[in-house]
Parts: C-alpha cells; sequence; structure tokens
C-alpha cells in the first residue's frame, strides 16, 4: 500500500474497505453487462471518499473533509489516475 499524508492505521483500514467496495461494484457491473465500473464516490456525514480504478487491480482513494468540493475533487482525479498509471 503506499499512501500520502497521516499514516493512521484508521485510514489505511477504511482504505482496504473501500477497495473492496469498488471490487464488488466492477463485479457486479461485469455480471450484468452494464460496463466496467470506473468510479465511485461515497458520501457520509463526516467525509467523503473518491475512489478510481486503476490498470492491473489498483486503485486509488481520496478522503475529503466535510465541505470539501467533490465535483472539483473527482475532476482533479480524473487527472491523477491518467498520470498515476503512466507509472505502473
Amino acid at each position: 500500500m503506499v499512501q500520502a499524508g497521516g499514516g493512521e492505521y484508521r485510514h489505511r483500514l477504511i482504505g482496504a474497505y473501500q477497495g473492496i467496495t469498488l471490487s464488488i461494484a466492477r463485479r457486479i457491473g461485469a455480471r450484468h453487462a452494464i460496463g466496467a465500473v470506473q468510479s465511485l464516490t461515497c458520501r457520509y456525514t463526516q467525509a467523503a471518499l473518491v475512489l478510481r480504478a486503476l490498470k492491473d487491480g489498483y486503485y486509488f482513494v481520496l478522503a475529503l473533509a466535510p465541505g470539501a468540493g467533490v465535483s472539483i475533487a473527482e475532476r482533479r482525479c480524473d487527472a491523477a489516475r491518467i498520470l498515476i498509471e503512466r507509472e505502473l
């Protein structure tokens, strides 16, 4: 696992659980022929999480504080995905 920011165990656990959620959504999409799920945005009362699927089964999770601009974060995650995949 690679992460930026604080190394809190809780953040790693959240990232792992969100990766499982993304994996399940991708399998459901494939099973029902609705297309490949490339991203998820999960909104909670205390935070929002933006997930992006990467190649080779990798993914990244961006955690946002309450009140953060989710739509801006989603657009920036799309740009970050392109840059990250160049390095994989």
